[in-house]
């Protein structure tokens, strides 16, 4: 029998699709768009058809295991139970609940997902994770200037004069946000593209700049010191709704343009050119991710956002500093979903740096991990260092889908559930603010059980199983929480697919922001002028090593149906390509005093000079994974990563035979 059901993507991007997902005999066949979704609209991307592929895939984990002797073996779901909620006793009781670390992060979304802080605020609490390996210093940045993280709906597109993609690629991570600009460039919007890597939105830009690696926040600078030369700046704005302001002129004053235009490599006359784009809007900014993984990432989205309220583009139509919105999860009463309330006890370890914390741990000693919604030996900086750490702490409990190189080095590996054999409830904190249902489709393979189940197991074994006793639906509502006072409520959900939550399409329209004094707060004192000098050691290490996105794999998690063996690929531009005699399809070693990887050259061009980019999401059995190389170190606000800081030397290397 044939049916068709309306559900969603699961995966931690931008755009949080709608989908209609056919199904045949407990076995999905197809997964198209909902053309009735009213922002994803029927498009999605490979990733998400390739969910199909995911969930039948021959390798996927089918049962319990344990490690013996160096082997994993099947064992059952009682034993492997009983024993790990056996270790979880055991370290409460003789080190203390923070000696496990419940080291999660967001892979898949679903509210349900979050259930497994629950269960560790249940045991007393635990050694958690902090900061992001994505977007940390970005968010911490927007925090502070406007009290929180909002950005303005998709529809408020069709408001802008001028669209500014800044550090986004969007053909690659923002499907429908592509699409949007496309349909406004139609309308004769303006687009101006700033990136250091060429994309395709960047052929029908009316601008394109290739900065220079690192240096975005000092251009916004640049651009907020032209506008104030040139008396363009919004003084209304900046007067009444504004703290700081006299001190961030003072920091700018402080940049010469010598210094500006050798940095950032862009022209006086460029510059000129965006600060006329800039005070002659609404001038929405849409960024990306990429520009605050450095030291400097703080300073940077804090020099962007000053350059939102100086030309007067923020709080008004079209207009917009645009990087996330946490007012979509902050809808849901995650607080009362995860217990927030008994948590007795916490220590906190940064997502960037959690491997060497573990390693350095005192007081007490990490004896547990448990890792799900993760595959920290490809995804977190130094994978050298997180293989070590992995392999010198007592125990690591996995739940996984596929034996990642992660799970591989597990003492227990549990085997969960994918999107479509479980329900939830979908939603993204990035670009749009709808909750998408996901209902459960499909029953799982084998003895494949949902997170959720495992957890509720685990707290029968150690007597809070009265905290884990609800139904499916009285969970969701319990997320829902005040939701359902607006007619939020799961049954309402199951019956209208998607439904839209009550955020602002304009936020700080009224000019009132949710700092302490009201005002949006120039971050000055966060500033050091010092972050906007290029790091630079051109004879051992002279390039930047950039790790964007794959466009076929969320991460790491598809490459099992991509081939993972394969060779990966270096974008290298032409400028480094001559100067270091590379021509494309050649294979090039990259490396640094952390090691070497390899891939194929691919030769850009673009008058981009300092980078080279290899796609991050390898495994370590290509060769190719990038982390091998990256730095475990901590931005300048201590809550992102600094990925890009990466340096590196390249060079031609011996074809392998």
């Amino acid at each position: 029998m044939t049916r068709q059901f309306h559900t969603s993507c699961p995966l931690n991007c931008w755009d949080n699709c709608g989908f209609v997902v056919t199904v045949e005999n407990n076995e999905i066949v197809k997964i198209d768009g909902d053309a009735d979704h009213p922002i994803t609209k029927g498009k999605i991307c490979g990733r998400g058809r390739s969910l199909q592929q995911k969930a039948n895939m021959e390798r996927r984990l089918k049962y319990p295991l344990k490690k013996i002797n160096g082997q994993f073996q099947r064992i059952s779901w009682e034993q492997a139970l009983d024993e790990i909620a056996a270790i979880i006793q055991r370290n409460v009781n003789e080190y203390g609940s923070l000696s496990i670390l419940n080291a999660h992060d967001y892979a898949n979304n679903g509210l349900l997902k979050s259930i497994d802080e629950r269960f560790f605020n249940f045991v007393g609490g635990v050694t958690e994770l902090e900061g992001s390996l994505c977007w940390g210093s970005g968010i911490e940045a927007q925090k502070k200037d406007f009290g929180n993280v909002k950005s303005h709906s998709p529809e408020d597109i069709t408001n802008s004069k001028n669209i500014v993609v800044w550090g986004r690629n969007v053909a690659r991570t923002n499907l429908h946000l592509y699409q949007n600009i496309k349909e406004e460039q139609k309308k004769g919007k303006k687009l101006i593209i700033i990136d250091p890597m060429p994309q395709s939105l960047q052929k029908s830009a009316d601008l394109y700049v290739a900065i220079e690696p690192g240096m975005d926040g000092l251009l916004a600078i640049a651009i907020s010191k032209e506008i104030l030369e040139q008396g363009w700046e919004n003084n209304n704005f900046l007067m009444e709704h504004t703290k700081g302001y006299l001190e961030w002129i003072a920091l700018i004053e402080d940049f010469s343009w010598n210094s500006i235009i050798e940095e950032t490599n862009v022209s006086r006359e460029t510059i000129y050119e965006l600060a006329k784009i800039f005070v002659n809007g609404p001038t929405t900014m849409f960024l990306g991710l990429g520009m605050q993984r450095y030291k400097n990432g703080g300073s940077t989205i804090h020099a962007i956002n000053a350059l939102g309220a100086i030309s007067g583009n923020i709080g008004v139509r079209g207009g917009g500093v645009n990087f996330g919105n946490l007012a979509v999860g902050q809808s849901f009463d995650i607080n009362n979903l995860v217990g927030k309330h008994v948590k007795k006890e916490a220590r906190y370890f940064k997502r960037m740096t959690w491997n060497r914390e573990v390693i350095e741990s005192n007081n007490p000693k990490i004896q547990t991990i448990f890792i799900n919604r993760h595959n920290p030996i490809t995804q977190v900086p130094d994978s050298n260092l997180t293989r070590k750490t992995l392999q010198e702490t007592p125990h690591v409990i996995v739940l996984e889908q596929t034996l990642t190189e992660t799970a591989e080095l597990a003492d227990y590996v549990l085997p969960v559930a994918t999107v479509f054999e479980e329900t939830d409830i979908y939603y993204s904190s990035m670009y749009h603010g709808y909750v998408n249902v996901g209902p459960k489709l499909i029953d799982p393979p084998e003895e494949v059980k949902s997170d959720l189940w495992v957890w509720t197991e685990l707290s029968n074994r150690l007597g809070f199983g009265e905290a884990f006793d609800y139904t499916i639906e009285e969970w969701i509502n319990l997320g829902l929480g005040q939701l359902q006072e607006k007619g939020i409520t799961f049954s309402k959900l199951q019956k209208e697919k998607r439904m839209r939550l009550p955020i602002q399409d304009i936020p700080w329209e009224n000019k009132k922001f949710d700092t302490k004094s009201g005002k949006f707060e120039f971050g000055t004192h966060l500033v050091s002028k010092g972050n906007f000098t290029k790091i630079t050691d051109e004879r051992k290490f002279p390039y930047h090593l950039l790790s964007i996105h794959p466009l076929r794999s969320n991460h790491s998690q598809h490459f099992p149906l991509l081939n993972e063996d394969k060779i990966p690929t270096a974008d290298i531009p032409i400028y480094i390509a001559e100067k270091e005699n590379i021509q494309s399809g050649d294979l090039i070693e990259v490396g640094n005093e952390k090691g070497k990887i390899h891939a194929q050259a691919k030769i850009m061009e673009t008058e981009a000079r300092n980078w080279i980019n290899i796609d991050e999401g390898h495994w370590l059995k290509s060769g190719g994974a990038v982390n091998l190389l990256t730095n475990a170190e901590v931005s300048d606000n201590k809550m992102g990563s600094t990925y890009y800081d990466t340096k590196i030397y390249i060079k031609k290397a011996e074809m392998k035979k």
